[in-house]
């Protein structure tokens, strides 16, 4: 599952996340997007993983997921944050500490762009052994 605020840029940059799931050989993995905006949060519960995308810090859109993430036990849960800006990967990283999800490496793609390779080894590595 991958969390958006819907802008652009972070639109591209989870599309882009997607593909990796397809063309990446993860066997029986696959990727779903939703804004932040229609997250519900039965939806995390059959997620194995989860990732998380915003442009910048606080965005309205998020409220909803930032108060889930205060009250969720998520213990052992792969989870990736990605961005175009350090900031947000900020943001991000401290929204999700109070769940205990297991967080990989932050990807801050530079103005939303981020190679096929890059991807790849970046949701591998968040993914970990589960890949």
């Amino acid at each position: 599952m991958i969390v958006t605020d819907n802008t652009p840029i972070i639109k591209t940059i989870a599309e882009n996340i997607a593909s990796v799931f397809s063309g990446a050989k993860l066997e029986n993995w696959s990727a779903k997007i939703i804004s932040a905006e229609k997250f519900c949060p039965t939806q995390l519960l059959p997620a194995h993983a989860f990732l998380l995308g915003c442009e910048k810090p606080e965005p309205a859109d998020f409220t909803g997921v930032k108060e889930l993430f205060k009250h969720i036990n998520l213990a052992g849960r792969p989870c990736g944050v990605f961005s175009s800006q350090a900031s947000a990967i900020k943001y991000l990283s401290t929204l999700v500490r109070d769940s205990d999800a297991v967080m990989g490496s932050p990807l801050v793609a530079k103005n939303g762009v981020a190679g096929k390779q890059e991807l790849r080894k970046w949701v591998k590595g968040v993914l970990g052994d589960k890949a």
